[in-house]
């Protein structure tokens, strides 16, 4: 059985600035107005987690990390979905426009 990480005691020392508050704003963003963002706020929250887990990061900003990893995986998911339906489109309309001509 693995042992659990051993954080400090004292929330100073902790030596990495948390990114927990820029990992949820990414999220938001990527849902709200810009998917692209999706997969760097994926990408940051995983990292950010694994962060925390090595003890490097503060705990108490966990669930803040994990609520952007989980915004940046819903982002990259409509990104995908809204990628594929405008492909669909431009090949329904290049075949449609392709059938006008002949």
């Amino acid at each position: 059985m693995t042992q659990p990480p051993q954080f400090p005691s004292d929330s100073g020392s902790y030596p990495e600035q948390s990114q927990a508050t820029t990992i949820l704003v990414l999220g938001i963003l990527s849902i709200v107005i810009c998917g692209i963002l999706a997969p760097f706020a994926w990408s940051m929250g995983n990292k950010e987690l694994a962060a925390i887990d090595a003890g490097r990061r503060t705990p108490e900003n966990r669930g803040t990390a994990n609520a952007g990893r989980i915004l940046g995986i819903v982002g990259t998911v409509l990104l995908g979905i809204s990628i594929i339906v405008l492909i669909l489109l431009a090949v329904g309309a290049f075949t449609l426009s392709v059938a006008d001509l002949s």
